[in-house]
């Protein structure tokens, strides 16, 4: 079975748009228990090691009472979470981020999502302040409160290498903005797809490491952060780059918390990005971890082919990246054909090979047969180590096992 040795079936599991809500007043010592006072509604029981005060009065600013039930239990079920460490996310007023980012100037503006734009600046001193990100909430954008609140309070609980750092937030009056740690090199999207002329395009290996530190972002979410975490919206454009082409994961608007006890899913409306979504879950609306190893292996195979999930400017039998690759897969003499033509044919082919075995089996349709993403960050190692970051010629036989060895042959599929 090659590389896929390394993988086991797992069941699935590993474990909307919220409406804008009135702004309260300015989030100070008082309110910060006026949640937690609440008769009906006691926050629930957290890691006494952490300081939640400040994320309990981010919820008060947020969850007033004249907001819905939902809105709260949302809240809720994100600070349950108890191997969170040091909130280090701290309250930033409007004034504070407007000098930080020039007044929100054009020349500042990073990009625009659906949350809203998001603006360079620098936080004092100004010379030599880290640089920062701010994402500033369109109330009449795509996203509201519900995603500000998720993003905030997921982010301030989660700490990781290849998640994105929060470094605060601010709900000054009706203002809502996030404030993340400046990623310099922009995200995955802007160094794979559709690249302008003369941009070269990202090496293999650098490919390869952007791909494991990934997974490794999900492994942190999926079988580290308890309850689990779902981020339900992994894509490339959400795969932000620091300067040495570490990934780190953004965007946890959509985020879930996951399943516990035996508990198999969660339900949920369908949310995430067309394309991305595990079939499964945008049948039934039944969320588990094996809907993100989905999704990761969507982008992987971006990742391998410089082809973008949904590109309507194809042929149309190309429109879909998943179903263009189905016949390619079950044709080993065909696996050339998924390589990006960017890569000029500058990649190692028992790495290519081995790189589609681990796409073909996230995109499983069977959730159950896809592997858990511990799995996948495991085989990912090992074509990084083992020399899938090589270019150019094959890896000695001796170097690990050879995925041409699956249990299938030239004969199993036509193109």
């Amino acid at each position: 079975m090659g590389i896929l040795c390394c993988f086991q079936s797992h069941a699935g599991g590993g474990g909307g748009h919220g409406q804008d809500v009135p702004s309260s007043s300015a989030a100070s010592p008082s309110s910060a228990t006026s949640w937690s006072g609440h008769k009906d509604r006691p926050l629930p029981e957290r890691n006494n090691s952490v300081d939640y005060s400040n994320l309990v009065a981010l919820v008060n600013e947020i969850v007033g009472d004249s907001v819905s039930y939902r809105h709260k239990r949302v809240a809720e079920e994100i600070l349950k979470m108890g191997k969170a460490g040091k909130v280090t996310a701290r309250a930033f007023t409007y004034a504070e981020l407007f000098e930080a980012t020039g007044g929100f100037r054009p020349e500042s503006l990073l990009g625009e999502g659906g949350f809203g734009p998001v603006y360079r600046g620098r936080l004092p001193p100004k010379s030599t302040g880290p640089e920062v990100a701010v994402k500033q909430l369109d109330r009449n954008g795509m996203q509201g409160t519900r995603e500000f609140l998720v993003e905030a309070l997921m982010l301030s609980l989660l700490k990781h290498p290849h998640l994105v750092t929060l470094l605060g937030f601010c709900t000054d009056a009706d203002h809502r903005m996030l404030v993340y740690e400046y990623m310099p090199l922009g995200s995955l999207e802007d160094h794979l797809l559709d690249l302008p002329p003369g941009r070269a395009p990202l090496e293999w290996a650098t490919r390869m490491r952007v791909a494991q530190g990934a997974a490794r972002g999900l492994e942190y979410l999926h079988d580290t952060a308890q309850p689990p975490v779902i981020y339900r919206d992994f894509k490339a454009s959400n795969i932000l780059l620091d300067t040495g082409f570490r990934a780190r994961l953004s965007d946890f608007g959509l985020a879930k918390v996951g399943p516990s006890g035996d508990k198999t899913h969660v339900s949920t409306r369908v949310m995430g990005t067309y394309g991305y979504c595990a079939p499964e879950y945008a049948l039934t609306g039944k969320l588990t971890t094996m809907s993100d190893v989905y999704s990761f292996g969507v982008v992987f195979l971006e990742i391998i082919t410089g082809r973008r999930a949904i590109d309507t400017t194809r042929p149309p039998d190309q429109h879909n990246l998943v179903l263009w690759a189905g016949p390619r897969f079950k044709n080993k003499r065909r696996f050339a054909e998924m390589a990006d033509p960017m890569l000029q044919g500058d990649y190692p082919t028992k790495g290519l090979h081995q790189a589609l075995a681990i796409a073909a089996m996230c995109l499983q349709e069977d959730a159950t047969m896809r592997p858990a993403i511990s799995d996948v960050v495991t085989a990912l190692e090992y074509l990084t180590v083992a020399g899938g970051g090589g270019g150019g010629t094959d890896i000695d036989d001796e170097q690990g096992p050879d995925p041409d060895e699956q249990q299938q042959t030239d004969d199993d599929a036509q193109a």
